[in-house]
């Protein structure tokens, strides 16, 4: 399965936050950060539930969007892929680092730390 692209990636982590979401909300949220259509926005969470990224589900007659992908799994593969890639880095990257996150509670930092551990493994091999 591909990462998802940066857009796909901001669009996953307003779900991750809470979802469901409808695209005129989600586009309400990122309105300001990408400068972009809505239509944009439709045709890209189109995408994404083509790619298994999100389930899309027709409420009436709105779309609601809900996220497919595991968040933890997602977050450690765009951290390990920036360590290895970027920074040479091929131990498993400290959880610490994950402490502030807004997107990360206390409850899922230890699945992170296994997540990362398996792919610091994985890339050795």
């Amino acid at each position: 399965m591909h990462q998802p692209t940066a857009p796909e990636l901001e669009l996953l982590k307003l779900l991750w936050k809470k979802e469901p979401r409808t695209a005129r909300e989600l586009h309400d949220e990122l309105s300001e950060q990408f400068d972009w259509s809505y239509s944009t926005t439709r045709k890209t969470l189109e995408r994404m539930g083509e790619k298994g990224f999100v389930l899309i589900e027709s409420v009436g007659n709105k779309k609601s969007y809900t996220a497919k992908l595991e968040k933890v799994k997602i977050l450690a593969q765009f951290a390990s892929d920036f360590a290895s890639r970027i920074l040479e880095i091929d131990s498993p990257l400290p959880v610490a680092m994950f402490a502030d996150s807004k997107l990360i509670d206390s409850s899922e930092i230890k699945e992170l730390e296994k997540m990362l551990e398996k792919l610091a493994r994985e890339g050795k091999s």
